[in-house]
């Protein structure tokens, strides 16, 4: 039986509290880009600590919310939720410290290992960025232990979880050493770029490469399907009383399950066309082939999904899918 419908109680503190800090700190990045005329691989300096703190804003408030919906009758699995949180706040802050400093110092923050500190600095941030991973990794573990009373939430939080934890692996095969590096010799190790060399024509803003593929691709893909899958629910919510046969429950959950599975599909053809140097602006033939079979498909599964018998076993509008959609 699932657990029994209850209001959210209030968000991970330590969560918030960091993120808003992450929030200013995205605001004198904002600034430094504007009067700070230096670059660095190919990209304003302050650029990556930008981004990295809007990032840290949206993961951050995303976790806090999600910690908030844990069965509050439950604080075995509360109490573990909130030292998870905590130990993701502290990875967050130190992450940014770090990234921050190599930019304020001109330095380069991933892959450096061109003098002891750099590379100490790098070695830091991996431990850090492992602590992000497994503070995610026992969430998950939380979502998929707690029987939420809405199954369509439940299956979009427990999707999202996941997807985050395959695009944050991505981060490990960015730090593998690229083709002529060679640890204790080469100053850097590893890269973002196949194919080319970091540093090259890219993107706006984000620098993604326009001439070789890019594991930034599915990395941010990835860890932001924490963001996303939940406002496919939302939108889902928002569009029921308009449609009714979105707010049945059986219909609901299914094209949640299909919205889940073509995200899915879509990251992995990103980490493929990437490995195999395509840029994300110049997809082959066989990148577009495949897009277009997830395209067909997922097309084919909503359509089935919409298809699908109304449920008899709960009211439309049940009390527990109200109580997630206040939440959101």
């Amino acid at each position: 039986m699932p657990d029994a419908p209850a209001a959210p109680t209030r968000l991970h503190r330590p969560l918030v509290v960091v993120s808003a800090a992450m929030a200013v700190v995205a605001v004198a990045c904002a600034v430094g880009l504007a009067v700070d005329d230096r670059t660095l691989v190919g990209m304003p300096i302050w650029n990556k600590p930008f981004k990295f703190a809007v990032s840290f804003v949206a993961y951050g408030l995303s976790m806090a919310w999600i910690l908030s919906l844990l069965p509050r009758h439950r604080p075995g699995a509360r109490r573990a939720g909130w030292w998870s949180g905590s130990a993701l706040a502290v990875a967050m802050v130190v992450e940014m410290l770090l990234i921050a400093g190599q930019a304020f110092r001109g330095r380069q923050s991933h892959f450096n290992n061109a003098t002891p500190l750099d590379a100490a600095v790098y070695q830091t941030m991996g431990g850090f960025s492992l602590v992000l991973w497994a503070g995610t990794f026992a969430v998950g573990v939380l979502l998929f232990r707690a029987r939420l009373a809405d199954r369509a939430s439940a299956w979009t939080l427990r999707a999202g979880v996941v997807l985050s934890l395959a695009g944050g692996a991505v981060g490990g095969l960015m730090g593998m050493p690229a083709p002529g590096q060679q640890p204790g010799v080469s100053d850097l190790l590893g890269a973002h770029s196949v194919g080319v060399p970091d540093g090259g024509p890219g993107l706006p803003l984000t620098g993604w490469s326009t001439v070789g593929g890019d594991l930034r691709v599915p990395h941010f893909v990835g860890l932001h399907a924490l963001q996303v899958l939940p406002l496919v629910l939302l939108a889902l919510a928002a569009l029921a009383p308009r449609f009714p046969r979105l707010a049945d429950p059986l219909v609901r959950l299914r094209l949640t399950v299909t919205a889940c599975t073509a995200y899915g599909a879509l990251l992995a053809l990103l980490i493929w066309q990437a490995l195999r140097g395509r840029p994300l602006t110049g997809p082959d033939t066989p990148t577009l082939v495949a897009a277009a079979v997830v395209l067909l498909l997922t097309a084919a599964g909503a359509f089935a999904s919409l298809r699908t018998a109304p449920g008899q076993a709960e009211p439309p509008r049940a009390e527990s899918a109200r109580a997630f959609e206040r939440a959101l």
